[in-house]
């Protein structure tokens, strides 16, 4: 498998926006946590997490080809089948099956939601947040409305109540809470 050095060099080149840098890092750090709770493995989660919007700025006008861009590009790297499987399950490009396509699905919407939960304290800080917190705004229609609620609570799919998920997910972007800025 490529390394994450290599995988990193490879989002630095395609991907300019630096809020979009910070998503698709939250993305790989919740997915090798996430993997961690379930016992599978770290760095081939983590690389899904970090690869995953790797043609997004690319095919932000035509959605029908975001994930296809990417399994073109990655097709002659040594990245793994699941990898790109789960990469194209995110975004609806192919039945989601396995933990790792289920878990992509409702990871990548859960670190946008946790940012808007951040930056709606006074310290625009990660730290005060918890799942407590988190479960009340989602509740709240409008606040963070671009953050797929339905995707978030897939989570059950993967055996993990809404608390549960929320905690792992704040603990993984705490532990990258400087390089996120939060």
């Amino acid at each position: 498998m490529i390394t994450r050095d290599e995988a990193i060099k490879l989002v630095e080149t395609r991907i300019q926006n630096q809020n979009l840098r910070k998503h698709i890092l939250a993305v790989e750090v919740v997915m090798k946590y996430l993997a961690r709770e379930l016992n599978q493995p770290e760095d081939t989660w983590a690389m899904a997490g970090l690869l995953h919007d790797l043609d997004y700025e690319e095919t932000k006008g035509d959605p029908a080809r975001h994930t296809l861009v990417t399994a073109e590009l990655l097709a002659g790297l040594d990245v793994p089948p699941e990898v790109v499987d789960a990469i194209k399950a995110h975004a609806d490009k192919k039945p989601r099956v396995t933990l790792m396509e289920k878990a992509i699905y409702c990871a990548d919407p859960v670190t946008g939601f946790l940012v808007a939960c951040a930056l709606i304290r006074p310290t625009k800080k990660l730290e005060p947040i918890d799942p407590e917190f988190a479960i009340k705004r989602m509740k709240e229609k409008r606040f963070a409305a671009g953050a797929n609620r339905n995707s978030i609570n897939t989570s059950a799919e993967l055996g993990l109540p809404i608390d549960r998920f929320f905690a792992i997910a704040l603990v993984a972007m705490k532990s990258i809470s400087a390089a996120l800025g939060l």
